[in-house]
């Protein structure tokens, strides 16, 4: 059964997927784990910006005299401005996020990218999620891999690595267990079956079962469930003052709170977010770009408000698969790019900056002579994440071939995972917003 090993929903419908090795994958992966988050109970979050986000009019860089003379048209001015440094500003439309920023639960990091040229969405998307730039025939996605690698434990939950996405997204396929779920209003059982239609129930399941392997992985999945339903997920009320909007992405977030806060051993998450491609009528403080970014901010902040205490030890990371051209183009929208801007946001997060080294916008200055050039690779940010709040020190198996020398992170985070690390991850420098 050379079947892909992971755990997804499909239709509304949990699955249990097993791979050729079926008994030894049951039996560490849905019987007991290869991983878990052990005594600490930190979460890292991903939000992908499916499309190539406009960087330089989310994060504006209103210092720069250039910005303004490459983009006369759709460029934010500096007095619709959100000013964050004196240099840096953030889109109007941002402003849901601005209060994170004054409590310094919100960094930025500018002029991040890939290493790898390419414009093409599909390849830029696919080496974000792999964590290999260059590399296609890279099989498993790095956010998978920094689960896998944490030290085993017999407590790990089957809801560890979860995707609110209708199918398993490729930043979680690989050897870890991951699930998929776009409703869990609608989350139930199925499994590997002689009949092609999902059974939502545990006898009927474990009668279809195609090996008594299968047992033990229906009941504890089914244990998953009634986990979810013991929450009642189709009578969830949010925090006071957390009001997502009515939008897929708010869907997604509000779901993802639901299930961190039903206890169920949620410790990696992703979502994503599309709208982004913006070559046409892009806007500057209304149009296109401020429809997808009102949307995105309120959406964060409805999701930072909702999780309560649980925001505490929570990061969250966003980023897409690269920025846009400096100049605007002759549609009043922008190109493919290079650098752009990630967001970070959480209770153990440095905030109130904006990290990195910003590398100006005088056309000497541009990569290729067109866009921002990226002065920090993206799995620099990554890596500081994983080792820094997940605890996972193994960088070399997370984002293989990358030099992730904890000495040159950013030092984003205010402290770490856990009392054994700090002595290894004291911050030794910070990072200048703009040099």
């Amino acid at each position: 059964m050379g079947v892909t090993r992971r755990v997804f929903v499909h239709n509304g419908a949990l699955a249990v997927v097993g791979s050729a090795a079926l008994p030894s994958f049951f039996g560490r992966a849905v019987l007991g784990g290869t991983a878990a988050a052990g005594a600490d109970s930190r979460r890292l979050v991903v939000i992908f910006q499916r499309g190539a986000a406009d960087g330089l009019n989310i994060v504006v860089p209103h210092g720069e005299d250039s910005y303004y003379a490459m983009r006369p048209t759709i460029n934010i001015p500096r007095t619709s401005v959100l000013d964050l440094d004196g240099f840096f500003g953030l889109h109007p439309a941002m402003a849901p996020l601005q209060a994170l920023w004054n409590q310094r639960h919100l960094a930025i990091v500018h002029a991040v990218g890939s290493p790898h040229p390419t414009r093409s969405h599909l390849d830029a998307q696919d080496f974000i999620e792999s964590g290999t730039p260059g590399l296609k025939e890279t099989e498993d996605g790095w956010l998978n891999r920094a689960v896998h690698t944490i030290a085993p434990s017999p407590k790990a939950s089957t809801l560890r690595a979860v995707a609110l996405s209708p199918s398993l997204p490729r930043i979680l396929s690989g050897s870890e267990p991951a699930t998929a779920v776009s409703n869990i209003n609608q989350f139930s059982v199925s499994g590997f079956s002689r009949s092609p239609s999902p059974v939502s129930n545990t006898s009927g399941f474990i009668e279809h079962s195609i090996d008594t392997v299968l047992h033990g992985a229906a009941q504890e999945t089914f244990e998953a469930v009634k986990m979810l339903k013991a929450a009642n997920p189709s009578r969830y009320t949010p925090a006071a003052g957390a009001h997502y909007p009515q939008s897929r992405f708010g869907d997604s977030l509000r779901q993802l709170a639901q299930l961190m806060k039903a206890n169920v051993g949620v410790q990696v998450a992703f979502a994503d977010i599309g709208g982004w491609d913006h070559h046409v009528n892009e806007g500057n403080t209304q149009g296109q770009l401020a429809n997808v970014l009102r949307d995105f901010s309120h959406c964060l902040n409805a999701f930072w408000m909702d999780l309560g205490s649980l925001a505490e030890d929570t990061v969250v990371i966003t980023l897409s698969e690269f920025g846009r051209t400096v100049r605007e183009n002759g549609n009043g929208g922008t190109d493919h790019g290079h650098g752009n801007a990630m967001f970070v946001m959480g209770g153990h997060v440095k905030g109130g900056k904006v990290y990195g080294r910003w590398p100006g916008l005088d056309p000497s200055q541009l990569y290729e002579r067109r866009d921002l050039a990226a002065t920090t690779d993206f799995r620099q940010v990554l890596s500081e994440a994983v080792y820094g709040h997940l605890g996972n020190h193994n960088l070399s198996s997370v984002f293989p071939g990358f030099d992730a020398d904890p000495a040159k992170f950013l030092h984003f985070l205010v402290k770490t995972a856990t009392a054994s690390t700090k002595s290894n991850y004291a911050p030794r420098y910070s990072c200048a917003a703009h040099l």
